[in-house]
């Protein structure tokens, strides 16, 4: 009998499609199953480049009908309102949806402090942050020192930052200042941040940044009931409103502590504050979709609002705990390659003082050579000048004998007649005088041949004395140059004397001995967390007021260097070329106003009154 088979089951598939995802300095591409959520993709995001602080971020893609809106995490992705190209994978950007209050305290990861700087920065450049031109310079130094590191004079070249996107076209636009000029502003500030690392350099551009007007806040354009047009600000302190010329400055602002509940109807926006005895505050907008991102973005930035007001949870005490040992693992790795590149440095140095000593010896070396040479050239010649003054002598003897027997020969032959005789006697007077002459050349000859002689002695006794200096001064230096076994070889071959056998064996027993070792031994004591679980209090205390004493001074140094760099330049704007914001940067820096005062006025007086100003608008 045969046995039934199972009928066959075909393997249930799911449909999967390509997703792309770009953060500002990668992109990713995924596939996603066809019912995977928007939080699967987002984890699956944040699992990729390591980021735990989810929380700040998002994503964001351009809907079917051309408006930017944010991926719904709950959600299936392929239900929301994504446009779909059959063609290419669907598109989404990872960014910054949300902003903390403040920069250094919140941000723990070094993944999130560069996204964050990456976002900041590209919103500085395009301009949709406003940065007046003396803070672009400073931001433009920082941000060279993070992607190159320290400024090396000998590596460093005019013209090297002009490939790179450092300044807004708005504030080149605006000076008769060329590149090459704005590049030297830029490097000289660059030259004042050696030593800082990348994640540093990323942290001072993002606290310089987060005083800037604009920085974090998401423009909305509104009406009240009046339908004046303006702008609603959301940032992570609460709601702005802005006059429709001004974004610099809000006109007045509720913090999250006191809105109780949000909601809208249709374009209609309602924000009722914590006192009841307050009017609701209300606007309106152009679309229902704009209330929508309005409401996710009050809600996202409320909620971290009240977070940041509450005890940290473990898992972030865990993240601040696991960067603090981190943080303080890099700065014991920076200090040890401080400590390093210390010594290579003064190896490097310490050998350059050796060649230069070197070189030195051979220059001495060099001359008490020239000088033995000379001195046995100068004996030579006065050797030659003695014989020749001998031959001389000899020579003037030998005529002096002659001229003699030529006397007496004449003296013999002027017996002979009266007149020979006269002419004789004349010849003989003349002949004596001759004579006399020739003995006196003779004797004044011998004379000088003797000097000569003399001379040449003396020449030949300095002659010895220099070749027993030039061996003491050769052997006294082999023994001074034993300190680096390549200097010793370097010396002795370039000798022109040759060394004496017990002189060369006490340089080969130099060159065997091994030069000590620099001790590179750093005691370190890594104290983890002590501070953190059983630290004191009274000690804690002392570090953070030096810690803002610190700051203040610092910052004090920076509004000064501003200041000098905005003066400086001031002279060389063009006015035509100012926007609207320039204009009011300047009348804000001209009343002594910051982003921090203008908040604090905003925020002044009752919500009541807030609320009836606003209308009024």
């Amino acid at each position: 009998m045969r046995q039934k088979m199972p009928p066959f089951r075909r393997k249930k598939t799911h449909k999967s499609f390509p997703v792309k995802v770009c953060t500002l300095d990668a992109e990713l591409e995924f596939n996603l199953e066809w019912r995977a959520t928007g939080r699967d993709l987002f984890d699956l995001v944040c699992r990729t480049i390591g980021l735990r602080e989810t929380w700040y971020f998002g994503l964001q893609y351009e809907d079917s009908k051309g408006f930017i809106s944010w991926l719904k995490l709950d959600k299936k992705v392929q239900d929301q309102s994504i446009h779909k190209d059959p063609h290419s994978c669907t598109s989404f950007m990872f960014l910054a949806k949300f902003y903390p209050e403040e920069v250094a305290d919140e941000l723990v990861q070094e993944v999130t402090q560069h996204l964050f700087f990456l976002q900041v920065k590209q919103a500085i450049l395009s301009m949709d942050i406003y940065c007046p031109p003396e803070a672009s310079v400073l931001l433009a130094s920082y941000a060279v020192q993070a992607k190159f590191g320290d400024f090396d004079e000998d590596t460093y070249k005019p013209g090297m930052l002009a490939s790179e996107d450092l300044l807004p076209q708005r504030v080149i636009d605006q000076y008769q200042m060329t590149l090459d000029m704005w590049e030297e502003r830029i490097r000289v500030w660059y030259a004042d941040h050696r030593g800082m690392s990348r994640d540093e350099a990323e942290m001072e551009y993002l606290k310089i940044a987060q005083d800037l007007d604009m920085y974090g806040v998401n423009y909305f354009p509104i009406t009240n009931k009046k339908e004046t047009d303006l702008w609603l600000g959301v940032t992570a302190l609460g709601l702005n409103i802005y006059e429709k010329e001004n974004k610099l400055q809000p006109k007045t602002t509720f913090t999250w502590s006191e809105i109780r509940h949000i909601s809208f109807d249709d374009k209609k926006f309602i924000i009722k504050p914590v006192d009841k005895n307050s009017p609701n505050f209300v606007f309106f907008s152009q679309k229902v979709r704009m209330n929508k991102l309005i409401l996710d973005l009050c809600m996202g930035n409320h909620d971290l609002f009240m977070r940041r007001r509450k005890p940290d949870s473990m898992e972030l005490q865990q993240m601040k705990a696991a960067a603090k040992e981190e943080k303080q693992r890099r700065q014991v790795q920076r200090n040890r390659l401080a400590r390093e590149k210390q010594l290579r440095e003064e190896a490097e140095r310490e050998r350059a003082n050796l060649e230069q000593r070197l070189l030195q010896y051979q220059e001495e070396i060099r001359l008490a050579n020239e000088a033995l040479r000379r001195s046995e050239e100068s004996a030579d010649l006065l050797a030659e000048k003695s014989r020749v003054a001998e031959e001389e002598a000899m020579l003037l003897s030998q005529k002096a004998s002659e001229a003699e027997q030529e006397i007496t020969r004449i003296r013999l032959s002027a017996l002979r007649t009266e007149e020979e005789k006269v002419n004789l006697e004349r010849k003989t007077r003349e002949a004596e005088m001759l004579t006399a002459r020739l003995v006196e050349e003779s004797e004044r000859r011998a004379a000088e041949a003797n000097k000569l002689k003399d001379e040449l002695l003396r020449a030949r006794a300095a002659e010895k004395q220099a070749k027993e200096k030039l061996l003491d001064f050769l052997g006294r230096n082999a023994y001074s140059n034993s300190v680096a076994a390549s200097p010793i070889q370097s010396v002795t071959s370039l000798y022109s004397s040759p060394l004496s056998p017990q002189m060369h064996s006490d340089l080969l027993a130099l060159e065997r001995e091994p030069s000590p070792a620099p001790d590179l031994n750093l005691n370190i004591n890594l104290n983890s967390y002590d501070l953190l679980a059983h630290g004191d209090v009274d000690q804690l205390s002392l570090e953070i007021e030096k810690e803002r004493v610190d700051y203040l001074e610092k910052s004090k140094h920076l509004q000064n260097q501003l200041r000098e760099l905005r003066s400086e330049i001031a002279v060389l704007k063009v006015g035509e070329k100012q926007s609207e914001l320039d204009q009011l940067h300047d009348e804000q820096v001209k009343l002594g106003e910051n982003k921090y005062s203008t908040l604090r006025k905003s925020k002044s007086g009752s919500t009541k009154s807030r609320v009836a100003f606003f209308e009024e608008l």
